[in-house]
Parts: C-alpha cells; structure tokens; sequence
C-alpha cells in the first residue's frame, strides 16, 4: 500500500501483475513472496523512488538479480518487483499493458491488473529447467478462455505463436470441452485441429493432469 500511496503522488502509471493477477483471472490466490508492479520503462525510476520513500531498500545486496528488467525492493519479509521489460528481453512494457486489464481493489486500494493477454504472453515464455509458468497459462486459459481477446495474444506473439500453439495442444488434451470455448479460427490460425464434442467428465480431466503432477495443480480437475 505504501508503495502504490507513494506511486500515486509521483503520478506513476502502473498496474500488477504475477500471482495476484493470476488470481484476479482464476479465481485462486496462492501464496507468493513478492508483489509485481509493471510500469513503462520510462518511468522506471521514479517507481524506484516511490519504493524507497515508502521504506524499501534494494533487496541486490540479500540476492543479487538481473537489473536489465527488474527492480527488487524489500523491507524485512516484504518484497516488491519493478517490472519494465520481460526477463528474456523479447519486449518491453507498453501503455496497453498499464491501461487494459481490470480495475480492482487491494486493502481498501484499486489498481489495475494487467491484461490477461499480456499476462498469457509473458507466462508462455517461462519454461525453465527449475521453474515453468505453464500451469498459470493452463488455469488462465480454461478460466477465461471465452474473454481472452485472441487476436490480441496472436498478435503480441508474432512470430511466437507456436508456443501458444503447444500450449493449446496440451490444453484440449487436458480437458477437450473446456477447448472448445476457444473459436475455431484461433485453432485454424495455430494450424491446430479443432477439439471435437465428446463425452468427457472431471473425472477423465483429473486423470490426465495427475499424469503431469499428482499434486492439484489444474483447477478444472479439482473438487
């Protein structure tokens, strides 16, 4: 709250983004270590300076980052992220991401999330060797796969799309139904077939997601 109060007085543009926006999406909040402010890159500085006047320090010194990108900022067990630019440098932040996503409110505060689009986008690009965000982009997609603007993701992707492609693929296996939300002229521009109607139930969804993570991880195999 101390950052965002501080934020505003600077008339910095930002929304957030990471597991809360994630949660805004889906409908669960699961516990994070740090929360995610997403600003132009020319206002990365002043957001800094709204940190520290809200009492933060650079969390460099307890664990060192990568600067290109983010700001890390921490005050005892709180943790705050200045976001300008994805970490693999693919692009920077850009006004549609501070001006598209949702108004809600955060202890007593309302902020806006960034767009799921660009939160998709940003997520697909997360398939590391320790860390994957592709379970976020799954849960995304069957939570809102009727409201994403499709040609808007296309369009961020470029000449990405095949991961969104894979993505996808993996999604109408997980839950054939579920894909069939999305229009068939996504699945056309992917060069991917169409999910067909069939019987399919929880039951069938929940044993597919075990086969990748015995833990609940796909809330439409969950209940």
């Amino acid at each position: 709250r101390g950052v965002i109060q501080q934020a505003r007085g600077l008339g910095v543009t930002f929304a957030f983004g990471g597991a809360f926006a994630t949660a805004v999406y889906t409908g669960e909040l699961r516990n994070t270590k740090d929360f995610d402010f997403y600003v132009l890159p020319s206002e990365r500085d002043t957001m800094i300076e709204a940190t520290r006047r809200a009492g933060l320090t650079d969390h460099f010194e307890r664990l060192q980052y990568d600067r290109s990108w983010i700001y890390r900022a921490s005050d005892g067990d709180v943790l705050v992220d200045v976001i300008w630019s994805m970490a693999n440098q693919r692009t920077e932040v850009d006004a549609s991401w501070l001006n598209r996503g949702p108004l809600v409110e955060i202890r007593g505060e309302r902020i806006r999330a960034i767009p799921i689009e660009e939160l998709i986008w940003s997520k697909l690009y997360v398939l590391q060797r320790e860390r994957t965000d592709w379970g976020d982009v799954l849960n995304l997609i069957a939570a809102q796969a009727t409201s994403i603007d499709w040609d808007h993701l296309l369009s961020r992707l470029a000449e990405d799309t095949p991961l969104l492609a894979a993505a996808l693929a993996v999604f109408a296996w997980l839950t054939p139904s579920r894909a069939q939300a999305i229009p068939v002229t996504v699945w056309e521009q992917l060069g991917l077939e169409a999910p067909q109607s069939g019987p399919e139930d929880q039951a069938d969804t929940r044993a597919r997601a075990a086969l990748i993570d015995a833990r609940p991880w796909f809330r439409p195999a969950s209940g």
